[in-house]
C-alpha cells in the first residue's frame, strides 16, 4: 500500500494533501512534532515525534518505494529521494535525483553566507503562499501519487 507521509509542523498544503488522498484512498500519515488537528478518519493517521529532528528521522526511516513525502525541509527530502520515494514541496515544485545535490549546495551556501554575517539581500525566506501555489501542488501531487501507483502497483506497507 502507498502511503503519503506529511511533514506537517509548517505545512501549508494539508487539506490539499486530504483532498487527493481522499480520491485515491491512499493513507495519510501526518507527522509533526506536537499533536495537531488531522481529520476524523481512519485514512488519516497523526505521529508524533517530539524533540528536533525526530519526525524528520521517522518519515526518512518509513518512506520508500510508492510512497510520496510532502515536505519543505531539503535534507529530509533527500534522505526519501534516496529511498526511491518521490518528494514534493509544499509550492509544487517537486524534488528529484537529479536537483537534489544543486538544492542542497545552494541551501548550504546561504546558511553559510547569514552565520557569516553576509547580507543576503532578497533572500529573506520563502514567498507567501498563492492560489496559483496551491494549484500547482494539487496538480504535481495527482501526477505523483498516478506515477507512483503505476511504478509501485502492488507496494505492501
Amino acid at each position: 500500500m502507498h502511503v503519503i507521509y506529511i511533514d506537517a509542523d509548517a505545512c501549508p498544503v494539508k487539506d490539499e494533501v486530504y483532498r487527493v488522498a481522499r480520491r485515491y484512498a491512499i493513507p495519510v500519515k501526518v507527522v509533526a512534532n506536537a499533536a495537531l488537528r488531522v481529520p476524523a478518519d481512519a485514512q488519516f493517521e497523526l505521529v508524533v515525534r517530539p524533540g528536533f529532528g525526530s519526525a524528520d528521522d521517522w518519515i526518512a526511516d518509513q518512506a520508500g518505494p510508492g510512497d510520496v513525502v510532502i515536505t519543505s525541509d531539503i535534507p529530509l527530502a533527500a534522505r526519501c529521494l534516496a529511498r526511491a520515494a518521490r518528494v514534493l514541496g509544499p509550492k509544487g515544485v517537486p524534488f528529484t535525483e537529479s536537483d537534489i545535490g544543486s538544492v542542497l549546495a545552494m541551501r548550504d551556501l546561504l546558511a553559510g553566507l547569514r552565520q557569516g554575517g553576509e547580507a543576503a539581500a532578497g533572500l529573506g525566506g520563502p514567498s507567501p503562499m498563492t492560489a496559483k501555489d496551491r494549484s500547482r501542488f494539487l496538480g504535481k501531487l495527482d501526477e505523483l501519487v498516478t506515477a507512483a501507483r503505476r511504478a509501485h502497483p502492488t507496494r505492501a506497507k
